[in-house]
């Protein structure tokens, strides 16, 4: 899922200061799951910035509500007549919900982001949530014992370790666990290390990552 942490409150407030009418838009997908910015989340903030507004003798008005995804279509749109009553919008949703409600709302819409989108990543145990994958396209994780090298190495090396992990661990940080140790013990366990002998070429950052926005198209799936 896609991981996000509530920006400080102080940012918050700097930033929908301006609007005398704000909306607190909640998604309840997977910053609702990593308890950011669901309907819980939105009730909390909203009563924050209440509170902070009332020691201010500031007025603003704050709605609250909270759609599935703010990254479909088919559950902003019954919320529009909300969104575009606002003067802005403060969004707890990741980076793409922020954009998207911008973008279904029209361009006069002010959506401002109540969140830092960190990452995708598993809910490890309560309260931890580490980072998985990158998103970078072309998944190598068959030849690599399902671990990602490029989310979980800090050099995002393709083929073996570099000469500054000890024991096991990343120098980088000796909490960090070095990518390719996991690999190696994985590959080793299932009895599949000839693996490790194919080459991997360089990834092809003007394909993935680099090459401008990327878009995937079903044909069987379009209308």
């Amino acid at each position: 899922m896609i991981v996000g942490e509530r920006k400080p409150l102080g940012e918050i407030k700097a930033m929908v200061e301006p609007y005398k009418k704000l909306l607190i838009l909640g998604c309840g997908t997977c910053v609702s799951v990593c308890m950011a910015g669901g309907e819980k989340e939105v009730e909390v903030l909203a009563s924050e910035l209440r509170m902070l507004n009332k020691q201010a003798g500031r007025e603003q008005e704050i709605e609250e509500a909270t759609i599935q995804r703010q990254c479909d279509r088919e559950y902003i749109e019954p919320c529009l007549d909300k969104i575009t009553e606002a003067d802005a919008v403060l969004s707890m949703a990741c980076g793409v919900g922020v954009q998207f409600v911008a973008e279904v709302a029209g361009e006069k819409t002010i959506v401002l982001p109540a969140l830092n989108t960190e990452f995708y990543g598993a809910n490890l145990e309560a309260g931890i949530w580490a980072e998985r994958c990158a998103g970078c396209g072309n998944c190598i994780l068959h030849i690599t014992g399902g671990i990602c090298p490029i989310a979980r190495c800090a050099k995002r090396l393709f083929n073996g370790p570099c000469g500054g992990s000890q024991g096991g661990k990343c120098e980088i940080n000796p909490e960090v666990e070095c990518a390719w140790q996991l690999v190696y013990d994985r590959l080793k366990a299932r009895g599949q290390l000839e693996v490790l002998e194919e080459i991997v070429p360089p990834k092809s950052w003007k394909t993935s990552l680099s090459g401008g926005p990327r878009k995937i198209i079903r044909e069987d799936l379009r209308l």
